[in-house]
């Protein structure tokens, strides 16, 4: 309906002459002033030099509504254009719901093609519940792009060289060797997780004594990375994520990007040499130049991070997701000026940048360490609470935003628990449909077109159906900004209004079934629009609870 309004506007302001203008269309804050408000005359005001109250005044004397759908417009306050939306556009709306496989689907990005880069954690250890923001942000994320449109590549990145592969493949040895001899030397910064134990433990199942004093450490972090990927894709899998693409940082090497990017820069001038370093020039949007390769000769994280990334501009994706914690909040930002001097559009990357998350049981904050015993992984909160819990609590708060992990709220079986509480609307309304199914034999004659849409009219059934009406645009709006949360905010606004509605109408009426049908319609409704939300933010409608 938003979409239509603006594109009735814009007729208007063509027949006037007027320019066209950005503006907003959104719901009065008191329904008095109807269902939709539109703010442009307010924003011509001082181009045209006139009354706002005039330019809207305009405007609406050369709007064409179809009064199907617009019932009244009229103008409020300073030149507010606000406009009633009718009863039958809802009503009708009711039955492109019931009568439409995925209502809310769109095709805005049909053709298009995204790639999204999330959880890419080093393959050091099983995924740690910090890791869980990002890798249900990710899914949902996903899930959000194809529901507009896009084909979607799910890809995971990761360093397979450096400091902390070698320092898994020194901790394996480590523990290896003292399976053989107990003094052997464990290294002072090596991860002391159980999970090295285990993999010692399956190498020398495999090997027995034969790689005892061995020097080898390729051969201990291969097998390491493999054990640990093993893990982090039976998490992933959990989560019913399943990445197309695995890419490594090796593969940079071989492929000859990492040498090609640095003749780049040496051809454009952007890189120096300075105590046996390889330096980029930051033209002074950074406090100083950056080290992109070490005396040493080993290459800094920017260089193969640059080097991927343009890599994946090459593979001509409409859209590029990355998906980082609050710790590259800075670094992001010299990969891409990174990219963008070595002549690459960074226009079509994105990149979300999540907060840290705060595990609480009770008033009880725990943290998470590869490096100490004391790890609670991500495999331990989806025992402690279940994928869905574990998927939603992630989600429900904005990306930008501190996240509290209750660990026992996430458990609870009450209207506290804000995912029990949307699944458990979806569940009641099952049991709605079910019990109508079952017991009353009148309402199994009925079919959608036997729906007499006069019978409803109970505010509570119309603000229902309004609510509904809502899921292709809050779906768009999602979409663009790329933020579950809102979708979340909307499905629990339906659950409320399900709620309400069913609190103060009898569905099922044996003396009155024409009436019954039409709001076990509206159930129906309702089921059908959670199902979708739950569908794409990842979690499951349970018929039962």
């Amino acid at each position: 309906m938003k979409e239509y309004i603006r594109l009735e506007i814009l007729k208007a302001l063509k027949k006037l002459d007027y320019p066209e203008k950005e503006f907003i269309i959104d719901e009065p804050k008191d329904k008095k002033f109807g269902d939709l408000s539109a703010n442009i005359a307010m924003l011509l005001s001082k181009e045209l030099k006139n009354n706002p109250r005039e330019i809207a005044k305009n405007i609406l004397d050369n709007l064409e509504m179809d009064s199907h759908k617009i019932s009244k417009a009229d103008i409020a306050g300073p030149g507010f254009l606000n406009f009633f939306v009718s009863d039958n556009y809802f009503k009708n709306e009711l039955l492109y719901i019931l009568g439409s496989e995925d209502y809310g689907k769109l095709n805005t990005n049909y053709g298009k093609t995204a790639n999204i880069e999330w959880v890419s954690a080093n393959p050091t250890g099983p995924l740690h519940a910090g890791h869980g923001r990002q890798v249900c942000l990710g899914k949902a994320i996903a899930n959000l792009l194809e529901w507009t449109g896009y084909k979607v590549t799910r890809e995971y990145y990761y360093n397979d060289a450096g400091n902390q592969m070698n320092n898994l493949a020194k901790s394996i040895r480590a523990r290896y060797e003292q399976i053989f001899n107990p003094d052997f030397p464990f290294p002072q910064d090596g991860y002391v997780g159980e999970y090295i134990k285990e993999i010692a433990n399956k190498i020398a199942d495999e090997f027995k004594d034969k790689l005892v004093n061995s020097s080898d450490l390729e051969f201990f972090k291969n097998f390491g990375e493999k054990e640990n990927f093993n893990k982090i894709i039976k998490t992933l899998e959990k989560f019913g994520i399943v990445h197309d693409i695995f890419y490594n940082e090796t593969s940079l090497y071989k492929n000859g990007n990492i040498d090609e990017l640095k003749n780049i820069f040496k051809e454009k001038n952007l890189s120096y040499e300075n105590e046996g370093a390889v330096w980029l020039k930051m033209s002074g949007k950074f406090e100083k130049d950056k080290v992109i390769v070490k005396a040493t000769g080993e290459p800094t994280y920017r260089l193969p991070d640059m080097a991927y990334h343009i890599d994946k501009i090459k593979r001509k994706f409409d859209l590029i997701i990355d998906i980082f914690g609050s710790d590259h909040f800075d670094t992001y930002k010299e990969v891409l000026f990174g990219v963008q001097s070595a002549g690459f559009d960074t226009d079509k990357i994105k990149v979300i940048i999540h907060q840290m998350v705060t595990f609480k049981k009770g008033n009880e904050s725990f943290k998470m360490s590869k490096r100490s015993d004391n790890v609670y992984y991500l495999d331990d909160l989806i025992d402690d609470v279940g994928i869905d819990a574990t998927q939603f609590f992630f989600i429900m708060r904005s990306a930008n935003t501190h996240l509290d992990f209750d660990v026992e709220l996430a458990k609870e079986q009450s209207d506290k628990n804000p995912v029990y509480y949307l699944q458990y609307a979806y569940a009641r309304i099952c049991g709605i449909l079910r019990n109508a199914e079952e017991n009353f034999e009148s309402f199994k004659k009925f079919k959608l077109e036997d729906l007499n849409l006069d019978l409803i009219k109970d505010e509570y059934e119309m603000n229902l159906l309004k609510l509904l009406s809502r899921f292709p645009e809050e779906i768009e709006d999602t979409a663009k900004t790329l933020e579950p949360h809102r979708l979340i905010s909307y499905l629990n606004i339906v659950a409320e209004s399900f709620h309400i509605f069913y609190h103060n109408n009898r569905v099922l009426d044996l003396e009155n079934p024409s009436l019954s049908f039409a709001r076990l319609c509206i159930c129906k409704a309702v089921q059908k629009i959670l199902n979708s939300g739950f569908t794409i933010i990842g979690i499951k409608s349970p018929e039962r609870m």
